[in-house]
């Protein structure tokens, strides 16, 4: 549903004391600047038959327009503690093609995996910031979540609902072709940053990028590897014969792709469909790239639709995993962030939309 029939989303641009509407809207815990300029808070589409409504904001540059979810502890589309709650991007259109979405059969605010769009996982060694050092029911941190509470003593295993005791304060900041969101933590264990990730589409151009820093406010250096899952959802085409994953370097599948995917020199192409049921996966570590900035640059195609996206990161690759199902294609551009306490590091992945001839 659009803005222009949305009450929820009149209500916010006819009332001129925003800031009271969006604090009772987002149980206070969200600081909206510029409200005004706000074109979200749509009432939300029906997943997998749950009407709810969710914090959103839309933007546009004029050739692409894409709606955000918005980060809320009470009534946030994402919920769960493995991924950024920022940039959670609910649908992007460029051409007549949807490039995001809806991939999973199941939907709860609180999965860990029940999210959509390119969303950013931080892994430090141990799975979260000071986890293997914590002791059961002690705490640790993963960026863009919060403070979590460690369950017991097993390794930690992204999957399990470690439940978060502190989110932080949240500052989002919507424009027409931008959101930018920020997160300030004042974690445990020495652990304190300031996050913030701006999500904007380029001026004229069919792209959208993503731009973070990481600034260390504690006492403790922070290290952790941060990727992109993408989940794309190309139209929602199945995956299969009519993918293709473009690498700028000769790739190696060090897993066994079982017959359903294999990798020609710089491309992985599907053998045949992947199925829902029994449900199949195609997945591998990827190996073949080097140290240099450029092997950070993935295309994923689609044949039959004719639609593709390259993706480029300004840093060198620390791995790259690739994961597939029937409903999503997902290249995991890793990379390694070192941050000593007091400074800051900053870094962009750019997604390059065009269609096929």
């Amino acid at each position: 549903m659009g803005s222009e029939g949305n009450p929820l989303s009149s209500q916010v641009k006819r009332n001129t004391s925003h800031c009271k509407i969006l604090k009772e809207l987002t149980g206070g815990i969200i600081l909206l600047k510029n409200a005004h300029r706000l074109f979200g808070f749509l009432l939300c589409l029906n997943v997998v038959g749950v009407a709810a409504e969710f914090p959103q904001a839309d933007i546009t540059n004029g050739s692409i327009r894409a709606t955000l979810y918005l980060p809320n502890q009470e009534s946030g589309y994402y919920r769960g503690g493995r991924f950024d709650w920022s940039g959670v991007i609910a649908r992007l259109e460029y051409a007549g093609h949807n490039y995001f979405g809806v991939w999973f059969p199941r939907y709860d605010p609180t999965l860990h995996d029940a999210i959509t769009g390119p969303v950013d996982e931080f892994r430090s060694q141990d799975g979260g910031l000071g986890y293997a050092e914590a002791q059961p029911g002690d705490f640790f941190v993963k960026i863009g979540v919060g403070v979590l509470r460690k369950l017991d003593n097993e390794p930690y295993q992204f999957a399990r609902p470690y439940p978060i005791i502190n989110h932080g304060k949240w500052i989002i900041r919507p424009g027409r072709d931008r959101v930018e969101f920020v997160q300030e933590l004042t974690g445990v264990r020495g652990y304190k940053y300031v996050y913030t990730k701006t999500v904007r589409l380029a001026s004229g151009q069919p792209e959208l990028i993503l731009e973070h820093t990481l600034k260390n406010t504690g006492k403790r250096v922070i290290e952790t590897e941060v990727y992109n899952h993408d989940f794309y959802v190309i139209d929602k085409q199945p995956t299969g014969p009519d993918f293709q994953v473009k690498f700028p370097f000769q790739a190696k599948a060090t897993d066994d792709l079982k017959g359903l995917a294999e990798v020609r020199g710089d491309t992985l192409v599907y053998l045949r469909e992947l199925r829902d049921t029994p449900k199949e996966s195609a997945a591998t570590y990827i190996q073949g790239y080097g140290s240099e900035v450029k092997d950070n640059d993935i295309r994923v195609e689609n044949s039959k639709v004719k639609a593709g996206v390259r993706e480029i990161g300004d840093h060198p690759l620390s791995k790259l995993y690739f994961w597939s199902i029937r409903t999503t294609v997902c290249p995991e551009a890793y990379i390694a962030l070192r941050v000593a306490p007091g400074k800051k590091v900053s870094w962009k992945i750019r997604y390059q939309f065009y269609t096929l001839p």
